[in-house]
């Protein structure tokens, strides 16, 4: 099945602008290619993607070596606001970048939308 990324960078830019303190959204492969985003213009998305595999594959060891099973979302906090990382599917992963203002609840609950709505199209 041939992935649509027009489709899906669709689904991205309408998380992205239907989320305001959302600043930016990536869908990345596991190995950190890029599949389709929706970044702040001074971000690179080949950078971003790398760093998304890298996380992940931290993320993944730190949840191995301390036997809480599989990973499903990452989550940095810093001064400027949020980046979460969740598992959407096997072959991917979906970056997602927020203001400090960002509300936990709201922002996961429209992640996990977008990944409902993702998952198909890549699976």
């Amino acid at each position: 099945m041939a992935i649509d990324v027009q489709k899906i960078q669709t689904l991205l830019q309408n998380l992205v602008t239907g989320t305001p303190e959302i600043e930016g959204a990536s869908l990345v492969t596991i190995d950190g290619l890029p599949l389709a985003s929706t970044l702040p213009s001074h971000m690179d998305e080949e950078r971003v993607s790398a760093m998304a595999a890298t996380m992940l594959s931290i993320g993944e060891r730190i949840g191995e070596e301390l036997q809480k099973g599989d990973v499903s979302r990452i989550f940095v906090e810093g001064e400027q606001g949020y980046c979460m990382l969740t598992s959407c599917g096997q072959d991917a992963v979906l970056l997602v970048m927020a203001t400090a203002a960002a509300k936990q609840g709201l922002l996961q609950l429209a992640i996990k939308r977008s990944v409902a709505t993702l998952q198909p199209e890549i699976n």
